[in-house]
């Protein structure tokens, strides 16, 4: 084994030796480098193990996973021996090495093994003598790769060998020191061993984090920690250093500044605002502003990007585009976030210099996860967000969370005072959109809350027009509150929780007649004589109540004895009862309790006290009484832990009761309890009348522990019950359940029976850190849903209808949300905002302050010139001038009037010319947001644009995109994989971040940001750029008109082709796809022309070079347009930016090419795959047509006629494509009835895609080509001639015959 390094001076020893081990079928060579040096001072290296093989390939891949498995483990434990032992003297050091992406097989021979690494070094740093000694280094980072640089070299051109050897580059010093910090973690961790998976394990890397001594969270930049590291970047920096200069360009020239016709241009009412966005096409759109607590990450800028490529295309259609963006600020969060800190900064001192480092459990600040249990309510649309459930641990306290963010200590108490974030963080998120090269019209930006007195007036404005419509109103509903706050708290005031709702059930009050004898020791003096006390299970099922048999409680659950009135007492969990206190059970809902402790129990007793209790249900036909019976299954955490049992339509309680039967000793009851009649309430047409007892027993149901069946069996009888059930029993006999349900309910509240109760139907927790729960309150709130159906149908319709939603998916989401949607409470106590105008002591909720802020763009830099509005705008309009009249008349609600102008003192043609911007900017063409925000945001969206707005005035379309993942995982700071949008633009540049985004997809499924592709982006673009550059000054290309030949005309059909393509696919919205027209596609066209004539010997001609580089230049310029500018005026020497140039006009492309460059180029994939082919087969040592190594001739056959079987499909083609259907499923089933598909699929695609190029449709019927294939068979030859090694000719062979089969060559 050979050995090539570069080691520092200090090393005084050096020597290698070679160590095999017989794994399997394999040998490990391993050569290991053995380095002494002074005392304590050491620099030990390894070089490497590797797996070698004599045979065939097998399961090569998977038998090296798992010998790289086991040597790791094996050095693993070397090292760690030897690590516990002094570090003085001689250091063996034996390591392995095994991050790796992937394993794959090549070579020429087909049996070498190489191995791709994750990453290339870290830092080029090498050991100095100022370096710190090993022991005393801490910066280990398990998530990172060895800094070795792998590389693959052929032992023997007669042997199936490879050794993969470690190219020892540069030595990444703290690597070791890392190593050696996880061996000191391990001991922490009470491990006797450093495995291999203790290197992958998450959960391992989140404990690091709470582990004395290590702060790694607190420092912003472990967030990137596990993304791509680069090593040369001189190519990157190049480009950026272009980028920024055309960013400095558009700034100065303020070219995104977009502004509609003016009034003096088109006078007020001389023309129709729809005859004038004709005449002047325009292009608006939007995406959700940015809240204002930190910078944009890489997720905001995949939403953005949308909008920015839309808007680049839209300019080069020759349209005024506006895309517009203020900030957020409004709701809880700041306000939460701000007060903390204060808190913080009183406990810990200013710059919190008194704060002591704790120590935390791995497990401590884990929230509680959201219950996942099967759907109950059928009734009602659940949202599942993958936003919310992305929430990770927070670090305690606030001020940790701003060290994370990068915000130095020294500035973090400022944050103390809310108003500071919003000065902070916009110009932050400003700077990176800059920076990203976003087309952004920066005149029109502002900021929410009532910080900005004009976009004050603006939101009071709306809600008074809302309530005037009576959209708005004020009465008791459910919703999640906040006992800490005080408050309702909405999505977005939580840190956990964001789409739960409250979930409404029928509480039954089940009256005790004769306590358990445990239950009445316990109880013995602790209640009046007077008291009655009620069990109270919660159900959502009222119309089976007929059928109760028994009720169920958690043996070992803890429940308490409430007093609900003076003789009144109820039995339920104290998480019920804490949920009861905020809906007017225990307490008046207007002194609803802070503090749990204001909540106590007369007395306390588990579940296996009661059992055996005898209550009287109320509706059930046993009127004697039934039993308290134990289920072990019982939730504390859902309901009020109390389940009343009917067994004739649950399948749960059927098969419960069913067990309790067999087992009555081992649960500790007497057997006649759980074997009370089951009685028939449902008749249902697929389950009868006993529809639980009839899935348990067809589903082969054996024990209440069958949850998975149990739970489909349950979901199958409520389906079935609820939407097909009659009820047969009661008052509502012969009514169907959907109708009889309410009477039921109604009947038993005004019996006293029962009540209403409602909790949240997940874990909610607010921004202050509070659980919260379901409070039943007077609250201003917007009628949205079943309350106003007509409002709701309007919004519905209008979705189903006319607007725009790009795929399926989001129409469906908005939809079943419209059918779901119910009131939302649309002011609060707390946080930041609009005072709501007619009772200031609420504020404007977040999600109702931010609907129609889009209409605010259009004339925002008419009022004011900055951010905060503290500087007046163009017409110089002060905010106490808005009042609701000009607002109305702004929004064609009204028009102009002699007291409008009087009360307003705005003039008439300062009123015309904003009512001129939004009327020609209005309707909103695009509004792109996360696919998380339609159940919320996005819906209501559409419902106050309905409300405020004329129909034609309503948005055109709304796009909805998935989350994005980075490098295939979830974003995470805690596992280091997250990237902000400054880190992703800082470190690949903002062409190659936008080109990735565009790569990473375009559907509502998660897309994925991959480092990879930005990386590899860089060196793309760099190249292209230098080849642009050489080959535009290259004076040996072609000039003469009269020169063109066929690769001239082909390759300039493949770009008119690619231009059309691109052109479709930016305007569908399809960025990927577009991404692989305007670049992929486009440079592939490029090789294939540039080698083509290489092949004959041939230089390029100009005028197509320069075709090319300025249709490049352009249709890649939505996407890439810092690249693009600086082609089209520093290559091209165009005198003015690509931002106003137009999409390129080029001719329709031509059939007759477009078939012949795919038949050029699937005739030499043909050839070359078939040369592979032959290459394989002899390296395996079979045998072969031919020697691939010796001298050859290619002969090429082509027919003069086509083959008589493929008749009868050019018929089937033929009558498909009469009745204007050529749909792949019924063409393709019918090929295959036909009985000859393997052959006939790929004819019949082929003939339909030539129908679908442009080629004449009777042309390919009649078996013509749109070319001669002999011209041009003969144009390849000279370029197959190169193309295949040792080929010593190249001839075509015309096959004729009168029959086929029949063949003569000439």
């Amino acid at each position: 084994v050979g050995v090539v390094a570069y080691y520092p001076s200090r090393v005084q020893h050096i020597s290698a030796t070679v160590t095999t081990y017989n794994i399997s079928s394999y040998q490990l060579w391993s050569s290991v480098i053995f380095g002494r040096t002074g005392a304590r001072q050491i620099y030990p290296w390894e070089y490497w193990s590797v797996p070698t093989y004599g045979g065939r390939m097998g399961d090569c891949k998977q038998d090296a996973r798992l010998v790289y498995r086991q040597v790791l483990q094996q050095k693993l434990d070397i090292l760690s021996r030897r690590l516990d032992r002094s570090l003085r003297g001689r250091l063996q050091c034996r390591v392995v090495q095994s991050w790796f992406r992937r394993l794959r097989v090549n070579g020429p021979n087909g049996a070498n093994l190489s191995i791709q690494p994750l990453a290339k070094l870290l830092s080029e740093r090498r050991p100095t003598d100022t370096d710190a000694p090993l022991s005393e280094l801490d910066t280990f980072d398990p998530s990172r790769p060895c800094p070795f640089e792998l590389g693959a070299t052929t032992v023997s051109p007669l042997e199936s060998k490879l050794i993969l050897g470690v190219k020892f580059r540069k030595v990444w010093w703290p690597w070791l020191s890392r190593l050696l910090e996880s061996l000191m973690l391990r001991r922490a961790l009470g491990s006797s061993r450093v495995s291999y998976s203790s290197f992958h394990n998450a959960s391992l890397l989140r404990n690091m984090a709470t582990m004395p001594g290590i702060s790694d969270a607190l420092d912003p930049a472990n967030a990137a920690r596990s993304t791509l590291k680069l090593e040369n970047t001189e190519k990157r920096d190049t480009l950026i250093k272009i980028e920024k200069r055309y960013q400095k360009q558009w700034q100065d020239s303020k070219i995104f500044n977009a502004t509609a016709p003016s009034t003096t241009e088109f006078a007020p009412g001389s023309i129709a605002p729809s005859e004038l966005r004709k005449k002047h096409p325009k292009y608006f759109g939007t995406f959700a502003f940015p809240y204002m607590n930190g910078t944009l990450h890489a997720g905001h800028s995949f939403t953005a990007s949308k909008v920015e490529y839309t808007a680049g295309f839209a300019r080069m259609q020759g349209k005024r585009v506006l895309f517009p963006l203020g900030f957020h600020c409004t709701g809880m969060p700041i306000k939460a976030c701000a007060d903390k800190l204060t808190e913080d900064v009183r406990r810990f001192g200013q710059n919190f210099e008194g704060y002591a480092e704790e120590e935390v459990d791995g497990e401590a600040g884990l929230p509680a996860p959201t219950q996942a249990e099967t759907k109950e309510d059928i009734t009602k649309f659940t949202s599942k967000k993958s936003k919310a459930t992305a929430k990770g641990v927070k670090l305690k306290y606030q001020f940790q969370i701003m060290l994370a963010l990068g915000i130095p200590r020294e500035e973090i108490h400022k944050f103390a005072d809310a108003n500071f974030w919003l000065k902070y963080f916009p110009p932050l998120c400003k700077r990176d959109l800059n920076n990203f090269g976003a087309r952004i019209d920066w005149r029109r930006t502002f900021v929410t809350t009532d910080a900005n007195p004009y976009y004050d007036t603006f939101v009071r404005w709306q809600m008074n027009r809302l309530k005037d419509l009576d959209k708005i109103q004020y009465g008791s509903r459910y919703t999640i509150y906040s006992p800490k706050d005080g408050q309702p708290c909405m999505d977005h005031d939580r840190t956990e929780g964001e789409g739960v709702t409250p979930q409404e059930y029928t509480a039954l009050k089940l009256k005790v007649k004769e306590w358990a004898p445990d239950a009445a020791k316990i109880l013995h003096c602790k209640l009046p004589d007077s008291a009655t006390v009620y069990f109270v299970p919660a159900t959502l099922r009222p119309e089976t109540m007929y059928g109760q048999t028994c009720c169920f409680v958690g043996p070992k659950v803890t429940y308490g004895i409430f007093q609900a009135s003076q003789s009144e007492y109820y039995v339920v969990t104290k998480r019920a009862a804490w949920n009861m206190a905020f809906q007017g059970i225990f307490f008046k809902n207007d002194s609803f309790p802070r503090d749990a402790s204001e909540l106590a129990p007369i007395v306390e007793l588990t579940g296996a006290a009661v059992v055996g209790t005898l209550v009287d249900a109320p509706l059930s036909v046993h009127k004697e009484g039934i039993r308290i019976l134990p289920m072990d299954s019982v939730s504390p955490t859902k309901g009020t832990g109390v389940v009343t049992s009917v067994p004739s339509d649950s399948p749960d309680d059927y098969a419960m009761v069913t067990d309790l039967a067999k087992k009555a000793e081992y649960y500790g009851i007497k057997k006649e309890w759980a074997e009370l009649d089951i009685v028939p309430i449902v008749e249902t047409p697929s389950y009868g009348n006993l529809a639980a007892p009839f899935l348990v027993k067809k589903m082969k149901i054996n024990s209440p522990k069958d949850t998975k069946q149990l739970a489909e069996a349950k979901d199958l009888a409520y389906k079935e019950g609820y939407y097909k059930g009659t009820i047969i029993v009661g008052d509502f006999k012969g009514e169907a359940v959907e109708v009889a349900k309410p009477k039921v309910k109604a009947q038993l509240i005004k019996a006293g029976n029962a009540f209403e109760y409602a909790e949240p139907n997940g874990h909610v927790v607010s921004r202050s850190a509070d659980e919260c729960v379901v409070a039943y309150l007077g609250q201003w709130f917007l009628n949205y849903g079943e309350n106003d159906p007509a409002w709701r149908d309007q919004v519905l319709d209008y979705v189903k209808n006319d607007m725009e939603t790009f795929s399926s998916e989001t129409k469906n989401g908005f939809e079943k949300n419209l059918e779901w949607l119910n009131r939302w409470a649309c002011a609060r106590t707390y946080g930041l905002g609009s005072k709501l105008p007619w009772e200031p002591k609420f504020l404007v909720e977040s999600l109702s302050d931010s609907t129609i802020y889009m209409s605010y763009y259009t004339i925002a830099h008419l009022l004011h010139s900055d951010t905060f509005g503290s500087q007046p705008g163009l017409l110089d309009i002060k905010p106490e001038q808005l009042i609701d009249e000009v607002w109305d008349y702004i929004f064609c609600r009204r028009e102009i009037s002699d007291e409008l102008l009087k009360d307003s003192g705005i003039s008439e043609s300062d009123l015309q010319t904003m009512r001129r911007e939004f009327e020609y900017w209005y309707p909103l063409d695009m509004r792109i947001s996360g696919k998380d925000l339609i159940p919320n945001h996005l819906t209501f969206f559409l419902y106050i644009h309905t409300a405020l707005f004329p129909r034609e005035l309503w948005p055109s379309g709304v796009r909805a995109n998935g989350h994005l993942m980075l490098n295939g995982e979830k974003m995470s700071k805690s596992t280091g994989n997250f990237l902000t949008l400054n880190d992703a633009v800082t470190k690949y540049g903002a062409d190659a971040t936008r080109i990735a985004l565009a790569d990473a997809g375009d559907g509502v499924e998660d897309a994925n940001f991959e480092e990879t592709v930005a990386n590899q982006i860089i060196l793309r673009m760099y190249t292209l750029k230098e080849w642009c550059e050489d080959v535009s000054a290259d004076p040996s290309l072609r000039t003469s008109p009269t020169s063109k030949n066929l690769w001239d005309s082909l390759f300039e059909n493949e770009m008119h082709t690619l231009v059309h393509q691109a052109y479709a696919h930016y305007a569908a919205t399809d960025y990927k796809v577009a991404l692989k027209s305007v670049l992929y596609d486009f440079t592939s066209a490029r090789d294939f022309y540039r080698e083509a004539l290489a092949a004959a010997s041939m230089p390029m001609h100009r005028d197509l070079v320069t075709a090319y580089i300025s249709h490049q230049a352009l249709i890649i310029s939505p996407i890439a347009p810092h690249w693009a500018d600086y082609i089209w005026q520093e290559v091209l020497h165009k005198p003015t930016t690509i931002q106003n140039a137009l999409w390129p006009v080029v001719p329709q492309p031509d059939a007759g090419f477009t078939a012949a460059y795919t038949y050029i180029r699937t005739t030499s994939s043909a050839i070359t795959s078939a040369e592979g082919h032959q290459i394989r087969k002899k390296s395996k040592g079979k045998a072969t047509q031919y020697d691939p190594e010796q001298p050859k001739r290619l002969t090429i056959y082509t027919a003069s006629a086509f083959p008589s079987w493929q008749q009868k499909y050019i018929d089937l083609v033929r009558d498909f494509h009469a009745k204007a259907s050529l749909e792949d499923k019924s063409l393709n089933a019918e090929v295959g009835r036909m009985g000859e598909g393997k052959k006939a699929l790929p004819f019949v695609q082929g003939l339909k895609k030539r129908i679908q190029t442009g080629e004449n449709a009777e042309d390919v019927f009649e078996r013509k080509l749109a070319f001669e294939e002999t011209d041009v068979l003969g144009q390849m030859l000279r370029g197959l001639r190169k193309t295949l090694p040792k080929c010593k000719g190249v001839e075509v062979v015309e096959v004729v015959g009168e029959e086929e089969g029949k063949k003569t060559g000439r």
